[in-house]
């Protein structure tokens, strides 16, 4: 079968849509189909993959990959790159990735499709019924290493923009400072508001504590996260999924997430959840972790069943049932 992956972002580009377009195709070529991606990033200089990836293609290039296609699947619909279907149409599916916007044109598209959604949150936003696929992580990578002590208590993943919620975790590490608790914390990740939480910190008196990594990915993030106890996800926004839980969970973390949209799902029984921007309680969470050993203990023997639902195998086990049938 010959997939055509529409992402609007993908790597270089760090994201979770970014991740979910690249480990479905690594996976479908896998298994012998052939896969080519089309994507609305800008590269100047594309990495290598096993598959072809087109960056911004010309409306002659689309179209000739509309024509090569079986099949077109949209990880978070694209409606840009969506008008081939109208000359060639083919076998589409559509993945959703947030909550749905209304339009007439979308209403169109997706009453055209096969529509899958990332998490049960995600499926009630949309007006037409669809399949939950929740996202997969790179097993091969994001593995637990058993090194012993890790170097800190918390960790945070994310691009650093205020829906992701890094400032809530430093207001947090405040309030455990005023009880006596000064945990290390790494915070990994790059974006618009890393000068303002480096300012925070300094102001809530917890920069001594907290270690700004930068941005990781892949392999190095792995080994990043090895270093951390617990992952925390304070997203003050309504998250579809959250990759990142799934990978913190594969390295050994426990986590703590905020519980609006699809996050609790990506967390399961792995972790704690608390409401999204509740300082206060993401505060109580972090305590619990910090006091309650068997509390850790539980949690992480939770893992494997949860890690299971989530593999590259069985995820595209589901989108190729799917696909057959679009």
């Amino acid at each position: 079968m010959r997939v055509l992956i529409v992402s609007y972002a993908f790597a270089p580009s760090i994201g979770g849509v970014e991740t979910a377009s690249q480990m479905l195709a690594e996976e479908l070529q896998r298994r012998g189909h052939e896969v080519a991606v089309v994507t609305a990033t800008e590269c100047a200089a594309p990495p290598s993959f096993s598959y072809p990836v087109h960056f911004q293609p010309s409306p002659w290039r689309l179209l000739a990959l509309h024509r090569w296609a079986d099949v077109v699947l949209h990880n978070s619909m694209s409606l840009r790159f969506a008008w081939p279907l109208l000359l060639h149409p083919r076998k589409w599916a559509i993945v959703h990735t947030g909550d749905y916007r209304p339009g007439a044109i979308r209403r169109f598209a997706v009453n055209r499709a096969a529509n899958i959604t990332i998490s049960p949150a995600t499926a009630q936003t949309l007006p037409v019924p669809s399949i939950v696929i929740a996202n997969a992580y790179r097993q091969s990578t994001f593995i637990h290493r058993n090194r012993g002590a890790r170097d800190y208590q918390f960790g945070f993943v994310g691009r650093l923009v205020s829906d992701k919620g890094a400032d809530n975790l430093l207001q947090a590490l405040a309030l455990l400072g005023q009880q006596g608790l000064r945990p290390r914390c790494a915070i990994i990740g790059a974006g618009p508001e890393e000068a303002a939480l480096k300012s925070q910190a300094q102001l809530l008196n917890v920069d001594g504590q907290v270690d700004f990594l930068g941005p990781k990915r892949d392999a190095d993030l792995a080994v990043a996260l090895n270093d951390i106890d617990c992952l925390v996800v304070p997203s003050v926004w309504n998250e579809p999924f959250g990759i990142v839980a799934l990978e913190g969970i594969a390295c050994g973390c426990l986590v703590i997430g905020s519980q609006g949209g699809g996050l609790k799902d990506a967390i399961g029984a792995c972790g704690l959840t608390y409401p999204n921007g509740d300082v206060a309680a993401l505060a109580a969470a972090m305590r619990r972790v910090l006091d309650e050993p068997s509390l850790a203990a539980t949690l992480r023997a939770n893992a494997p069943a949860h890690l299971a639902r989530h593999s590259p195998q069985a995820v595209v086990d589901a989108y190729l049932e799917v696909m057959q049938r679009a």
